[in-house]
């Protein structure tokens, strides 16, 4: 069994190597921090034994580096709940607290290798066929974007990814990694909508300790952890027009420097991204720099909303009723021919992920086996999506009546400035 040691601490991990050593079934290697095991990992790796607290890369974002690649026992002699239920979210196999004693360790990595051996056969089959385990119902518009998504896969070249919200650009993305020649490395990606503006520099590269107030530590960015696989940056039209130039100087020099720091550091990151913005718009309103806008649009890919693809609904809700009374352990239920007819019939302005969340909710509140057009609530969507279309329009009226100035227009609507700006950032509505 080849097992990976990853321990900042010189000590404990030689007393590993040792009491491991001694039993012949271990073949060890070991690792004085995660960032470089990122780098030396193989394809024979069976077990992952880290800490958590290290340096660069703590054990739980080692974790989520890996992207279920490997299974993983974490050590620690700092532990908290909460980082023991984050662990097990993560699907690590055991949370072991220092100090322990080696039978211990020995007994969960058997227990893990036993865990290991029953799931490999369902692991394998997942490598056979990545296209029928990412995308379970096509249709003729999605075959088209898959063909240009697979042709991408075969290169390095920078993707940009159109869509609605809900289309599933991530998934995309997710699929061309895991048909590169990187699929053995990361995937990391960030939405740019959801990281606060004075956070999103630090989260891409990364800090050294001292570098700002509470800088306790240094904890290395997106792109080392991304090295040699792929970052992912969603939303991308959101990203502050100050960090585009330090994105766009990364990737010409394919190199980034930690913050509080001179020294710059090599990467090799293959970059997708995705935007449910008018970009060219955005340029034109001088928001988005047009030289990044080019380095990342090499291979632009459109994916179409569901309303056009709607011979995949069925089959989606199908999948996701399948999928939700397995996990919640019901009784296996149908749609109704009326609820197959109003799922046909609806627009589903929040694309698959508001799909998803219309049936699952159905399946876990409907009572009996099978659910019906009431249980679907799109009568309750539809008037809500109404209600919007209409907020929207009263907050474009009052913009004109006011010659778009934003201050007068929240006057005049009685509304506070800083939820006025919030809703036309909301409905894209430029002041």
């Amino acid at each position: 069994m080849n097992l990976v040691i990853v321990e900042d601490d010189i000590n404990m991990r030689k007393s590993l190597e040792i009491a491991l050593g001694e039993y012949e079934e271990f073949k060890i290697k070991s690792y004085k921090s995660a960032t470089e095991a990122l780098k030396k990992l193989s394809d024979d790796t069976d077990l992952i034994i880290t800490d958590i607290n290290m340096p660069g890369l703590d054990g739980l974002e080692f974790v989520k580096a890996c992207e279920n690649k490997y299974d993983f026992i974490i050590i620690t002699g700092n532990a908290t709940l909460n980082r023991a239920i984050e662990a097990v979210r993560l699907g690590v196999k055991d949370f072991l607290t220092k100090p322990f004693d080696v039978n211990t360790l020995v007994q969960a990595i058997k227990r893990a290798k036993i865990i290991r051996e029953k799931t490999s056969d369902k692991k394998s089959a997942k490598k056979d066929n990545l296209i029928q385990n990412d995308f379970f119902a096509t249709s003729a518009k999605l075959e088209a974007t898959l063909k240009l998504s697979e042709k991408a896969a075969k290169t390095d070249a920078a993707v940009m990814f159109f869509g609605e919200s809900g289309v599933g650009k991530e998934l995309f993305s997710r699929h061309i990694h895991k048909n590169s020649k990187r699929a053995l490395k990361p995937f990391v990606a960030i939405n740019m909508a959801a990281i606060p503006t004075n956070l999103i520099e630090s989260e891409l590269f990364g800090f050294e300790k001292g570098a700002f107030t509470d800088a306790n530590a240094t904890k290395i960015g997106l792109f080392e952890m991304a090295n040699e696989g792929t970052l992912f940056l969603d939303e991308i039209g959101e990203m502050p027009y100050e960090i585009q130039a330090k994105l766009l100087r990364a990737l010409q020099e394919k190199e980034i420097t930690r913050l509080g720091s001179t020294k710059a550091i090599k990467i090799d990151v293959r970059i997708i991204s995705a935007t449910n913005a008018n970009l060219e718009e955005k340029i034109k309103n001088g928001d988005f720099r047009s030289d990044l806008y080019y380095r990342l649009n090499t291979l632009p890919i459109q994916i179409p909303p569901l309303r056009e693809r709607k011979e995949e609904i069925l089959s989606i809700a199908s999948k996701v009723l399948m999928d939700t009374c397995k996990e919640y352990e019901l009784e296996n239920k149908t749609l109704s021919k009326e609820a197959q007819n109003a799922l046909l019939e609806y627009e589903f302005p929040g694309n698959i992920r508001e799909l998803i969340s219309i049936v699952q909710r159905a399946c876990i509140l409907s009572e009996g086996e099978k659910i019906t057009k009431e249980d679907l609530f799109l009568e309750a969507r539809s008037t809500k999506k109404e209600l919007k279309n209409l907020e929207k329009e009263l907050l474009e009226e009052g913009l004109k009546n006011m010659n778009y100035n934003v201050e007068k227009t929240a006057e005049f609507l009685g509304m506070e400035l800083k939820i006025l700006k919030e809703k036309m950032k909301k409905y894209h509505i430029k002041g």
